[in-house]
């Protein structure tokens, strides 16, 4: 089945269970017109179940809600160091900057993440029951469906607890109003050993091809179950598990570096699916992002804060040619500081509004490498192959040596800040900057609650960063998450709010 026909079906498929839904949930709608036995049938109905769990990456498909992305990128950077508020941000956002959150603000809400789950939640519970009635369906096809299931749920709890640490659990679909579950919140813990779990069943299954670029790169495959996994054990502290996750990637030999010359930029951010691409959510001319509007136009929403080229990346001030080629003109553009990466075609040329289909990277090979990286510095007595893997990734960007601190590979904390920053350099507003900067944080015990305050320095008004630096530093650090959305809070009575916005 070719791929516009597939997208087809899955628009057909989200359409319907929105149409069919009741209107109550904790965003797990119940889906009457589409799961039950009836349309659950042939293999094509599952297939076409998947897509949609793959259509809801993109959009609320009834227009209702910011597309994921949108969130994505703003939980990951609006509470770090390197976004500044555009003339058309709401006072929504501007709170999150301003470390002003409460639970009335909008974009606290989980709904676009866990419609995402019971479309997943769905292909899990009825998909396995089409055995029964289309004999042309085996058990390794389903089981590859399957498994694209599990590791999207995974994916999307493993941004939950990053988010808001405790979260409900919702693990069967809601399918009839007689599934609907007043849930309370599950614990951080209890939620990660759940990814851990579905991305194991994923693992088992997962296909290391579809044969097809397109589908390698915004289907899930095992490489990118891998690269969850890595994430999600550098998340928990386990830092063998997360090396052996990333070599499994890395000894594949399927994936590297885009050469940093001149075509760079638009093979990895303008083309898309590149060799370096592991998984990213597939726009493209027919499905068009909001990133033109967020980043453009005379009400864009955020700019490059004024200190990233700088800071991040630095000038060479005697030989402006000698530059990142992650900084301006890619991540940046100077002149306005317009957040380029999102918005070009090459370091020089804007795409139109026609044309903003750029793919939102959710991971790609310089990531397993800078992960790998973290691991091997934090298991400690490797810190020279950290240092290395950061060097490979410094000199494919061409990386000014007036950010390199040269620091001792058996000093960890000094190679931690090194990691730290480059991956800053590396995957500036890529919605991964305020999740580093926590994860780093929060290891043993808060030793490091100092990144947090320092991201507040950079980012938040002088007037109001005495009271910023006051809730990072609360000592149940419930402040570094989100609070549940005050709506949630009303429909659900099991739940119970983070205690910081009590």
């Amino acid at each position: 089945m070719n791929r516009k026909r597939i997208i087809h079906i899955a628009i057909f498929f989200v359409l319907v269970i929105l149409a069919s839904s009741c209107n109550k949930y904790l965003d797990l709608k119940p889906q009457d017109g589409i799961v039950r036995q009836e349309y659950w049938k042939t293999k094509e109905q599952v297939q076409a179940a998947v897509a949609g769990c793959y259509a809801s990456l993109l959009a609320d498909p009834a227009n209702k809600d910011k597309p994921l992305s949108e969130y994505l990128f703003m939980w990951g950077e609006l509470r770090a160091d390197m976004v500044a508020p555009g003339p058309g941000i709401s006072n929504d956002e501007m709170d999150i900057t301003e470390v002003n959150i409460l639970s009335t603000n909008k974009m606290t809400n989980w709904a676009a993440v866990y419609r995402t789950i019971n479309y997943c939640n769905t292909v899990i519970d009825f998909a396995p029951g089409v055995m029964d009635n289309d004999n042309t369906l085996t058990k390794a096809q389903l089981n590859s469906w399957l498994s694209e299931a599990y590791a999207l749920r995974g994916l999307m709890y493993f941004y939950l607890v990053r988010s808001f640490r405790d979260v409900p659990l919702k693990l069967k679909s809601t399918s009839s109003d007689n599934d609907l579950e007043q849930l309370a919140k599950s614990s951080a813990d209890t939620v990660l050993a759940q990814v851990v779990k579905d991305l194991q069943t994923a693992d088992s299954n997962a296909v290391t091809t579809y044969g097809n670029t397109v589908y390698d790169k915004g289907r899930i495959t095992r490489f990118t179950v891998k690269a969850i996994e890595a994430d999600v054990y550098l998340w928990m502290d386990k830092y063998n598990e997360c090396v052996a996750a990333c070599d499994y990637i890395i000894n594949s030999g399927k994936f590297g570096l885009i050469a940093g010359n001149s075509g760079w930029f638009n093979t990895l951010y303008y083309k898309g699916n590149s060799n370096e691409s592991i998984f990213e959510f597939q726009y493209d001319a027919q499905k068009l992002n909001s990133f033109y509007a967020m980043f453009n136009t005379s009400k864009l929403r955020y700019f490059s804060s004024a200190t990233v080229l700088e800071d991040i990346y630095t000038v060479d001030f005697v030989n402006y040619l000698n530059r990142d080629i992650r900084a301006d003109g890619s991540a940046v553009r100077a002149g306005d500081n317009l957040i380029w990466k999102f918005l070009g075609v090459n370091s020089d040329d804007m795409r139109a509004s026609d044309a903003s289909f750029a793919h939102w990277f959710v991971y790609r090979y310089a990531d397993i490498l800078l992960m790998k990286a973290e691991a091997l510095n934090q298991i400690g007595g490797r810190g020279q192959e950290a240092l290395d893997l950061v060097t490979t990734i410094r000199n494919r960007a061409h990386a000014l040596d007036q950010t390199n601190t040269n620091p001792d590979p058996a000093n960890k904390d000094a190679l931690g800040e090194f990691i730290l920053a480059e991956r800053a350099r590396e995957f500036a507003f890529e919605g991964k900057r305020w999740y580093d900067l926590l994860r780093n944080a929060k290891r043993n015990n808060y030793a490091r609650l100092d990144l947090l305050i320092n991201a507040v320095i950079k980012a938040v008004p002088a007037s109001l960063q005495v009271s910023a630096q006051g809730k990072y530093r609360d000592p149940t650090h419930s402040s570094h998450y989100f609070p549940i959305y005050y709506y949630e809070i009303q429909s659900d009575p099991n739940l119970i709010q983070n205690p910081f916005y009590k």
